[in-house]
């Protein structure tokens, strides 16, 4: 059994800038790339496997057709999505359905839960995070008078902070910001704002308020996250959330690290450094950039080096 290697999938934006080129070496297809799609089976943007027997598949063809690697899941579709979001500009405000709402308004689509690791910001950089009303009422009004400075919360960040981001939650990444995104496979977004900013055809970009007022959460509720740490050899376990749609970690290896997971299937993407993983007395080289799926009964292995790596599972 081998690690799966994925090979990601590029989007432009057009707040995207060339940051996935000059961090990571993607080969990214323009000068405004926002999106590398890394570990992903949704239809929109699959990642295929680039190594072993699995080679050229789909992740979301190897889901359906070899469950084995996933124990069998009781899912009818991969349940997560990795990114790595380049914000050259403000991304647009926006919100997310839940399940229960994207199931039956979007053909079935997951809703979308999501959380953020940042990985660099310029200095004093913020987001948007949340809203100040305390009614739907007061929400509208705001909007429909454009007193967005007024509605919008906004969060003060630095590399290293962590957001988990449930569905219903008012949010945008802005100006200066590179993130890992763990979040449920689902490309449903409703955008509230936009700064009145056009597209290359000159048109303003579409808006989904009706949408985006029944699905927020109103008032805002805050989600405190409490990361906890584990130091073992070589390693720095930092537990950032558990929760009903994913857990998330942070991996900090110096030197050579064991692990050993057999029941869960695991998301790796390396954000810093590199490594090899060894497993059965084969090395695998894993650098920057790297993202891979540990799948289930994969059993003991080794990273040796000096990396930082995101991890997520269900």
């Amino acid at each position: 059994m081998n690690p799966l290697f994925l090979k990601p999938v590029f989007k432009e934006r057009i707040w995207g800038g060339t940051t996935l080129r000059e961090e990571f070496e993607y080969p990214i297809p323009s000068n405004q790339t926002g999106e590398c799609w890394a570990i992903s089976a949704h239809p929109n943007g699959p990642s295929v496997i680039e190594n072993g027997s699995f080679s050229g598949i789909s992740l979301d063809e190897l889901w359906t057709k070899h469950p084995e690697l996933f124990g069998h899941p009781k899912e009818k579709v991969f349940p997560l999505l990795t990114k790595i979001l380049d914000a050259n500009m403000d991304l647009s405000v926006q919100v997310h359905p839940d399940d229960s709402y994207a199931m039956a308004h979007e053909n079935g689509e997951l809703g979308k839960t999501e959380c953020w690791y940042i990985i660099d910001c310029k200095e004093d950089a913020d987001m948007i995070f949340g809203h100040n009303a305390l009614t739907k009422e007061e929400m509208i009004e705001q909007m429909n008078a454009g007193k967005w400075s007024e509605l919008l919360r906004r969060v003060k960040i630095k590399p290293g902070d962590f957001f988990y981001v449930p569905s219903g939650t008012i949010h945008a990444l802005c100006e200066g910001t590179l993130v890992l995104e763990t979040q449920q496979s689902s490309d449903t977004t409703y955008r509230v704002y936009d700064y009145d900013r056009r597209d290359a055809e000159g048109n303003l970009r579409e808006l989904h308020l009706e949408k985006a007022i029944e699905v927020t959460n109103v008032p805002h509720q805050d989600t405190m996250v409490t990361p906890s740490v584990e130091k073992k050899d070589n390693v720095k376990i930092t537990t950032f959330v558990k929760s009903e749609f994913f857990s998330v970690y942070k991996w900090d290896v110096q030197g050579k690290a064991v692990f050993s997971f057999d029941d869960k299937y695991l998301l790796l993407s390396v954000i810093e450094g590199e490594g090899s993983l060894v497993h059965n007395g084969e090395s695998y080289g894993v650098k920057k950039g790297t993202h891979l799926i540990i799948p289930v009964g994969f059993g003991g292995f080794e990273i040796n080096g000096q990396c930082e790596i995101i991890v997520s599972h269900t």
